[in-house]
């Protein structure tokens, strides 16, 4: 009634925090207000103090008939808040699908980054919205998403976000997705990252104790240093466990034709033993000379120690 008024009111006027009625109006949720307003000439893209405009708060809230509304009307589907988020920053972050569909419908650009250099798959990863995560992943520019972000100085990927906080099955979809796992960031991997908030399962998933941050820590270097809990005592036990497998690689070719079961090797193929007690003896063995003892002798002696010496003439790149 107000609105059609003989003395017309400001339609676009402003409080404090410099919210205006349209923007209390997406907020709720109201579909009744937000077409009154709309009707009255309401600025659909009015911003209020940090930037936010009516789209913002309708996808915080995940209210699709409402952001259809303003959408409708010529609402920016990218315009940026002060922290340079987009409507699809906040559907993202808070879980919203049908929001965040309809968003990705409408142009959004799943691409851009807010002020602390995120996208909105970063925030779907950071708060584990695995729905969201897949729709994101299923976009065609899901390979552009997944590249290192020039304006992150930090080099933080999804990954990192969703190892550090555990999030399972959205590390899973980003595998799947053909994430480049062993990214580094100022602080190392995705791996680092889960051992040092002491993220078990996470560990488990990503175990790769050959990859160091930019201070040559391990995964191992990092829990010893920051952690005491329970969880990182078992991941130490873990890291320990994976870190004594050991690398090798052949100089040259060999084949035992008088033994069918032998391993046929060519040169530069790669070798990893697995067990760790062996690992170590065989680190110990190659450290020798193999023109000390003839393997050949020592394979009718031992043949254990047959296999190391074979080892040590056969292989190199200890890791």
């Amino acid at each position: 009634e107000l609105l059609g008024a003989t003395k017309r009111i400001n339609v676009n006027i402003q409080d404090a925090d410099g919210l205006s009625p349209l923007h209390h109006a997406a907020l709720s949720g109201n579909k009744e207000l937000i077409s009154l307003l709309l009707e009255a000439q309401a600025a659909v893209d009015i911003k209020d103090h940090k930037g936010m405009r009516p789209l913002h708060y309708a996808a915080w809230q995940g209210k699709t008939e409402p952001m259809k509304m303003l959408l409708k009307t010529g609402s920016s589907v990218n315009g940026q808040s002060e922290e340079g988020q987009i409507p699809l920053h906040l559907s993202a972050q808070h879980g919203h699908y049908d929001g965040s569909e309809m968003l990705l419908q409408h142009q959004s650009n799943p691409c851009i980054s807010d002020a602390a250099g995120k996208t909105p798959l970063d925030f779907a990863c950071e708060f584990g919205r695995v729905a969201v995560v897949q729709l994101l992943l299923s976009s065609n520019m899901c390979a552009a998403m997944l590249e290192p972000k020039p304006s992150d100085p930090n080099g933080v990927s999804p990954l990192h976000l969703a190892a550090k906080n555990g999030h399972i099955d959205v590390i899973r979809l980003l595998i799947q997705a053909g994430i480049d796992i062993n990214r580094q960031s100022e602080c190392g991997t995705a791996l680092h990252q889960a051992a040092l908030c002491g993220k078990t399962e996470v560990v488990r998933l990503l175990l790769d104790v050959r990859v160091r941050n930019t201070l040559s820590q391990t995964a191992l270097d990092i829990v010893n240093q920051f952690t005491t809990t329970q969880a990182s005592r078992e991941i130490k036990q873990l890291l320990r466990d994976a870190s004594a497998a050991m690398q090798v690689r052949a100089l040259k070719d060999y084949c035992n034709n008088y033994d069918l079961t032998s391993l046929n090797i060519k040169a530069g193929d790669i070798i990893t033993v697995h067990s760790p007690h062996f690992a170590t003896i065989v680190k110990y063995f190659l450290m020798l000379s193999y023109t000390v003892i003839p393997s050949f002798l020592l394979w009718g002696f031992c043949p254990y120690l047959g296999l190391l010496f074979l080892f040590k003439y056969m292989f190199c790149g200890i890791s």
